[in-house]
């Protein structure tokens, strides 16, 4: 991959000698060292204790300070490949309604009633995480349902996939949308049998939420982006850094970055508030701004930097947007949603392969992902790149053919297997048996296709520990084995996937992922060993501590 960037200058400190019980490198090799030399904000020396003494004094006429974390687990920190911090924050500050929350329709509507009772008169009140399969009535809430909640100001509750939600009367009245308004491209008003207005609305549809000061993003997939005051947005973004933090992640692929996204890091790191590394995908109406910049290749500095172009195929599994021209098992009548004509998908990938771009495109099922990998085929085709690192995020139900195809091309996909502990067997009621294969891992591994974890924040938590475990057991929140073993993967593979395939999706491995000599100081300090802790109780593992830099920024 072609890399453009810039620097800026760590600031001079002691080296520090890092030692713990157990420490995983994560390199090529395997290496469990005794310690490593951390100089400013890079690693570098790895071995035992006396030899990180050897290496600080040939380098430094300072004394190293020994930090013994004792009977810890150390690991890299770990990267989040795919995930929406400003969203995560929004929601820090919503009503949870998710499943440890509401087993049920009512007891929704009881969280949102009690949160009204707080909120200043006049605010929207927002809900999030309910999963409509995982509720006893197995179905979204209806507008009626949320009208019980306020009459006299909007009521929002989000889908667990992001992708839409349900809201009340109120707020289809203040927007002016009624039965006879028509589905945005991209987007549905849902209706029932008589016509009506159900309350239920998905991706475009979600632009009447942002008003005339929301950012608008067009048809390009979920429109999150509510329009807050920058000092909100802001505030929400340093909540949302704080939660990976302490989930222990260090980096993050932000996957659909606006306008509003670029300006809250920029604010962040004008104050030197901003503790993370943030690579950046550009929502794709940015695509023609970012070529007009000279934006061809990664840029930025150590924190903050331009990774790629992010593009939407279809919808979400979890939502039943995702596209299956057939129709679902679960609702014939729905269909999901195809978000471009592919001979317009494929010309968008070959302007943005054209000069260098990595893309990231959004894509669930078997034939939306037959648009988008026919179309990075033909681009490569094009303009050859053996190192082009096109990425698919999510790519829930590849065909194995598919998978082979991804190979041979290099395509990397980017899952989230908290998404099938999450929601497992929803996929399954929705598309029946080939559900069982949603995140299919061990297939990729098989095929020699990099396995890569994040969380998709704030559709799941961003805790790497639960991500791993259900990478390694393919058991879902509820107790159910969905698909066979195979398709599970190790906890090597596994944690190697949260780390430096993870870097290496981001186009970063040459500086972070790993443990080794020469990469940046970022590790995070687990309170028990993974390799030792039964697969079960993997998602209890709990981070202690998470360094960035060389530097101690969260401590539980």
């Amino acid at each position: 991959m072609r890399k453009l960037a810039f620097t800026q200058a760590a600031p001079i400190s002691a080296p520090k000698i890092v030692t713990a019980s157990n420490i995983y490198a994560l390199d090529a090799e395997g290496s469990t060292p005794e310690a490593f030399l951390v100089i400013d904000d890079r690693i570098r020396h790895v071995g035992t204790i006396d030899s990180c003494r050897g290496a600080a004094a040939e380098v430094s006429a300072l004394s190293p300070e020994l930090v013994d974390l004792g009977d810890t687990t150390v690991v890299p920190g770990f990267i989040d490949a795919h995930a929406h911090p400003l969203m995560l924050g929004q929601m820090m500050s919503w009503v949870d309604c998710g499943p440890e929350k509401a087993r049920n329709i009512p007891e929704i509507v009881e969280l949102l009633r009690a949160a009204a009772e707080t909120i200043p008169a006049g605010r929207p009140i927002r809900g999030y995480g309910y999963e409509q399969r995982n509720l006893e009535e197995r179905r979204h809430p209806t507008r009626f349902e949320l009208d019980q909640v306020a009459t006299d100001r909007e009521v929002y509750l989000m889908n667990a996939s992001g992708h839409g939600g349900v809201v009340n009367s109120y707020t289809f009245e203040l927007h002016s949308v009624t039965k006879d308004t028509p589905n945005p491209q991209g987007g549905e008003f849902f209706r029932d049998e008589n016509g009506e207005l159900t309350g239920e609305l998905s991706d475009a549809a979600c632009n009447v939420l942002t008003g005339l000061d929301g950012v608008k993003i067009g048809h390009h997939g979920p429109n999150f982006h509510l329009g807050d005051e920058p000092d909100e947005l802001k505030r929400q973004l340093a909540a949302a850094q704080e939660n990976f933090l302490a989930g222990g992640v260090t980096t993050i692929g932000d996957a659909q970055v606006s306008r509003r996204e670029f300006d809250m890091y920029l604010r962040l790191a004008e104050t030197d508030e901003l503790k993370l590394r943030i690579s950046m995908y550009l929502l794709s109406h940015l695509l023609d701004d970012a070529i007009e910049m000279g934006l061809h290749g990664q840029f930025g500095n150590e924190h903050l930097s331009f990774a790629g172009i992010k593009f939407y195929s279809d919808g979400t599994l979890g939502g039943w947007t995702a596209y299956f021209p057939d129709g679902y098992v679960g609702d014939p009548c729905r269909t999901g949603q195809l978000y471009h004509d592919p001979a317009d998908y494929a010309e968008l990938i070959r302007k943005a392969h054209r000069v260098g771009l990595q893309t990231a495109t959004h894509s669930q099922s078997p034939t939306a992902l037959e648009m988008v990998i026919s179309a990075i085929e033909a681009a490569l085709e094009d303009r050859p790149d053996t190192d082009a690192r096109h990425r698919i995020e999510h790519c829930g139900l590849p065909t194995l053919e598919q998978i082979d195809r991804m190979a041979k091309t290099g395509i990397m996909p980017v899952n989230q297997p908290q998404h099938h502990f999450n929601w497992g067997e929803g996929v399954e009621q929705a598309i029946g048996t080939p559900g069982e294969r949603f995140n299919p891992l061990g297939d990729f591994e098989r095929a020699g296709v990099p396995v890569t974890i994040s969380s998709d924040a704030p559709v799941a938590d961003p805790r790497p520990m639960e991500a791993l475990q259900a990478a390694v057991s393919r058991i879902t929140r509820r107790g159910t084995q969905l698909g066979s073993d195979d398709l599970a993967v190790s906890l090597d593979t596994a944690l190697r996937a949260h780390t430096i395939t993870a870097a290496r999706a981001l186009g970063r491995e040459d500086e972070l992922g790993s443990l080794e000599v020469g990469k940046r100081a970022d590790f995070a300090v687990l309170e028990r060993d993974p390799h030792t802790t039964p697969v079960p109780e993997l998602s209890t593992v709990r981070v202690a501590e998470t360094w960035v830099g060389g530097e101690r920024v969260y401590s539980r």
